[in-house]
Parts: C-alpha cells; sequence; structure tokens
C-alpha cells in the first residue's frame, strides 16, 4: 500500500516528497573521503577538520564498524574489509542526500576508489589521502591511547596499498599539525583538488 507524507516531510526512505520543499531540488552534500594508513593522522585531522566545514556535518568512523561483525565466519580478514569498507560508504549517503558534508575516517586504499564511486552514484566524493612516512605511521601508531599497534611490521604490506596507483596528491607532510592539514584540506575542497 502506497504511504502520503504531509507536504515536505521524509517518506520512511528518509525521501523529502515529491510535493513539498526540496522534492526535485539537487543535493549540496559530499562526501569527503580521510584515508591512510594506520597512524597516518586520519582521526586527529578529521577533528580539526570538522570546525572549518559548514553545516551541517556528520562524521563516520570506520574503525567502529569492526564492532558490527559480531560472530565472523571462516571469511579472510581482507574479505572483511572490503564489506566494511561498502557498509560505511553506503552509510553515508542518507547524509548527504540531506545536504550534509560527510567526514568518512577510514584506512580506504585508493584501489577501492571505483568501488565508492559506484556506491555513492551521484554525490560528489572527495578523496584526501594522508601519507606520512611508514616509520612516522609506526610511531604515531604505537604512542596512542586507544587502537595502540606495537608492531607495525605486519601492517607494512598494508602501507604499500595507499603508495600506488590512484594515491594523486597525497600529504605527506609530517610536520604539520592536524589544524594546518585540516586548513590545506579545505583549501583543496574548494578547488576540486581531492574530487574523484
Amino acid at each position: 500500500m502506497p504511504t502520503t507524507t504531509p507536504k515536505g516531510r521524509p517518506d520512511q526512505n528518509g525521501q523529502q516528497s515529491q510535493s513539498g520543499q526540496g522534492g526535485n531540488r539537487p543535493h549540496s552534500g559530499q562526501i569527503v573521503v580521510l584515508s591512510g594508513p594506520p597512524g597516518s593522522g586520519k582521526t586527529s585531522v578529521a577533528k580539526a577538520l570538522i570546525p572549518l566545514l559548514p553545516q551541517p556535518v556528520a562524521c563516520i568512523e570506520g574503525d567502529r564498524f569492526w564492532k558490527f561483525i559480531v560472530k565472523p565466519d571462516a571469511r579472510e580478514r581482507h574479505q572483511n574489509f572490503r564489506i566494511l569498507i561498502r557498509s560505511m560508504t553506503a552509510a553515508c549517503i542518507p547524509f548527504a542526500r540531506s545536504d550534509f558534508t560527510v567526514v568518512l575516517d577510514f584506512s580506504i586504499p585508493p584501489a577501492m576508489l571505483d568501488t565508492l564511486r559506484t556506491i555513492v552514484k551521484e554525490i560528489p566524493l572527495h578523496y584526501v589521502l594522508l601519507r606520512p612516512s611508514v616509520e612516522t605511521c609506526a610511531l604515531r601508531a604505537a604512542g596512542r591511547d586507544a587502537g595502540k599497534i606495537a608492531d607495525y611490521e605486519t601492517l607494512r604490506g598494508f602501507y604499500t596499498l595507499f603508495a600506488g596507483e590512484g594515491a594523486g596528491d597525497a600529504l605527506c607532510d609530517e610536520t604539520a599539525s592536524p589544524e594546518t592539514l585540516a586548513a590545506q584540506i579545505v583549501s583543496g575542497l574548494a578547488a576540486g583538488q581531492f574530487k574523484r
């Protein structure tokens, strides 16, 4: 049975009714993927970036999605990793279609960009890659409070996924503060530097 909604109110799918305000207007939302290997500073930069973006802003911390798998089966970790990336990307869509700028904070390798683009369809997608040296990432990962990584050796192969084709304009400044990097990102977003 079809449902009707009052003029301008969202239906059960979160979409504006066609008869109400905003029925066919273009959306101004966008998705900003803040990526990089573990220890690259994504979360610190995200915290500095959010106040610089115009409202409304949503932030999706991808690491939280690992907890959604409560009873894993025999599939490989990399298979679950891809499932999580697709899930968190899909979670951005209702926000972006409701005119939010969505900051997605997770280690998404450049090779996954075609998958992201397929999922988000027409929504503007920006990919910001933080890539300090592997030594700096290892040092930061070992010293952080939450999610400490004492042995980065197991992640050196993963680090290389962020250095190959599709890495684009990676931000590799190891001495810049999160605030400085956030300001660079805002400028780059305005110039279309990170658009994919």
